[in-house]
């Protein structure tokens, strides 16, 4: 049995990405336990990881601290034992130092880079960007394999991931401009795109995600 923390801190779209959880794991042999929580026990022993987030950097990085203990056993498991992590929208920019919206705020620090806010090079980009676009993989990543170039994906955000090294940076998209879509490191992942709102594409890489084992 596997076990899956779905991190609950009163950000984002429990259910909608637990549901696409549980759909990308029956079809999978394996038997999976997946839990919606904020039980510390429970994440620090999980054999995987999510982070969802949707809102602002600050509100949601507040959140995930005000949770006793969830922090530090989400970084006993992630950081410690090196299970499985995929950060979702804002879940992923919480990976980073800092995020810049309204004023600056650390981040967890995981992945090295800034959150800055969108800014298109063409009026017709508009922010936030908001929408089906193609995500173009810049790594042979196990969350990407099978990924086409120009896949479509779901995305909703007004802010971006600018990565310290450009090694960090899986995957792109292009919204006036590029920037990460997919950002990763050892055992550690995030897509600026909702996987759980990306139709067939976004439930093979929650497949991949499951299937994973760094």
């Amino acid at each position: 049995m596997r076990t899956v923390a779905l991190i609950d801190y009163g950000s984002g779209n429990l259910p909608s990405a637990e549901k696409a959880l549980w759909a990308a794991a029956r079809t999978l042999d394996t038997p999976f336990d997946i839990r919606a929580t904020s039980d510390p026990a429970f994440v620090a022993g999980a054999d995987s990881i999510v982070l969802p987030g949707v809102g602002a950097f600050r509100a949601c990085m507040s959140a995930l601290t005000a949770r006793d203990g969830l922090v530090d056993a989400m970084t006993e498991a992630v950081r410690g034992r090196g299970v499985a992590f995929l950060g979702v929208c804002v879940g992923m920019q919480l990976l980073a130092d800092r995020g810049l919206e309204f004023g600056e705020t650390a981040g967890l620090g995981w992945i090295g880079g800034d959150i800055r806010k969108l800014e298109p090079s063409t009026h017709e980009a508009k922010v936030p960007h908001m929408g089906w676009n193609t995500v173009h993989p810049r790594q042979d990543h196990p969350l990407l394999r099978g990924m086409s170039d120009g896949e479509h994906m779901y995305f909703t955000h007004s802010f971006a991931f600018h990565p310290v090294s450009a090694d960090d940076c899986a995957a792109d998209v292009d919204h006036g401009g590029r920037f990460c879509a997919v950002v990763a490191r050892d055992n550690i992942a995030g897509v600026q795109f909702h996987p759980e709102k990306s139709q067939g594409a976004g439930l093979a890489l929650i497949q991949r995600f499951l299937e994973w084992k760094p």
